[in-house]
């Protein structure tokens, strides 16, 4: 039996064990990177267009909507061919999505993502023709167009494929052109919102009570968890960029929750640095039953006549084996913490998987002060 008694605090990364430094902590964060100012989003933006210029590799006839937007993009061009008429496979239907920021005027250039809606097996070397975007409110926001990049390739040859990444969807680097932008609203009578990336009523009563201190910030009061409303004096109002400069740059030392969080396939472990384990002892232990059955085969010889009930039988024969490991035990003292207690488990040479088993027995008797998270 291993005992061992914890009486220092260990530094340091430990096999799979991430604790977040508290320097930044202690010297506090601005408040541009604990949230946004609300009505400062992103939009999202959708359409759906064609892909051209594909080696063989687009849609079959099977794709009824491909065949009639072919057919409807050549009657734009005074071409007239039915659906029926349509059977090129160098042409995919495509979806069409990207992110239109905040503040983006018209003019300006955005990424674009394309993926393909039916049977083509690679989009590869193809071509984006125009395709309009849309937002939420069903206008055209943006308009796409061009070659497309594609992350991985796809070779065919009497049955034998060769595949890398996904070759059915791809992007297009500025692909689309801003058309109309969105209106951003951030001032509301008189006030303006922050709201917190990680809701904490703690870390939302500090950025308010910062705001108050400092001269020339107005009014701020801590709504929830998440928000903060600011009153902007008449000063503020009048030049709202510089006010928002200086709001967004107040340091304030945000409060972080207790949590544990554990991913079962790596075997990672992500603990607070501040995060305590109560007086416990843990005992952990290896038993391994091995069962193994061989069948022989009972063949009687020496009989010249073996009768009724003599015969050829198969006799199986098993053998168990049972391994017991040593058991090893950790005592830890009162506010010990998770870092502390996964390395004291490393140098008894406990493996990450039982190391997550442990961790969630020790969450289960009621020592561990903070939320497990189970990925």
């Amino acid at each position: 039996m291993k005992t061992l008694s914890l009486g220092v605090v260990l530094a340091g990364l430990l096999a799979g064990v991430v604790t977040p430094a508290l320097a930044a902590v202690d010297s506090g964060v601005r408040i541009k990177d604990l949230g946004r100012i609300d009505g400062v989003r992103d939009n999202a933006l959708v359409g759906y267009g064609i892909v051209t210029g594909l080696a063989g590799t687009g849609d079959s006839v099977r794709s009824q909507a491909t065949l009639q937007s072919v057919s409807n993009m050549l009657k734009d061009f005074g071409v007239i061919v039915s659906p029926d008429q349509v059977s090129s496979r160098n042409v995919a239907a495509a979806t069409i999505t990207a992110t239109l920021p905040p503040f983006a005027r018209a003019g300006d250039k955005i990424d674009v993502n394309v993926a393909s809606m039916g049977d083509a097996r690679s989009l590869q070397g193809g071509t984006l023709l125009l395709s309009p975007l849309y937002g939420p409110d069903r206008k055209i926001h943006a308009l796409a167009q061009g070659q497309l990049t594609i992350g991985g390739y796809v070779y065919e040859l009497y049955g034998n494929v060769v595949q890398k990444n996904h070759p059915t969807s791809g992007m297009i680097a500025e692909g689309a052109i801003v058309e109309s932008q969105v209106a951003t609203r951030i001032l509301r009578d008189g006030e303006i919102n922050i709201v917190l990336h990680n809701p904490d009523y703690t870390t939302a009563n500090r950025i308010a009570a910062a705001l108050n201190r400092n001269s020339g910030m107005g009014v701020a009061k801590s709504v929830d968890a998440a928000r903060i409303r600011i009153a902007v004096p008449e000063s503020g109002r009048n030049d709202l960029v510089p006010f928002l400069a200086k709001v967004e740059n107040v340091v304030v030392p945000p409060d972080q929750r207790a949590r544990v969080v554990v991913n079962e396939r790596t075997g990672t472990v992500v603990a607070g640095g501040d995060v305590k384990i109560s007086k416990v002892t843990v005992t952990h232990g290896d038993l391994k039953v091995s069962v193994v059955t061989d069948y022989l085969v009972s063949q009687p010889t020496g009989l010249i006549d073996p009768g009724r009930n003599i015969s050829t039988r198969v006799v199986p024969r098993t053998q168990i084996d049972v391994t017991e490991a040593g058991v090893n035990t950790v005592s830890l003292p009162e506010g010990t913490t998770v870092a502390e207690f996964v390395a004291s488990l490393n140098k008894i040479r406990t493996s990450t998987r039982d190391i997550i088993s442990i961790l969630q027995g020790v969450k289960r008797a009621g020592a561990l002060h903070a939320e497990l998270i189970i990925q």
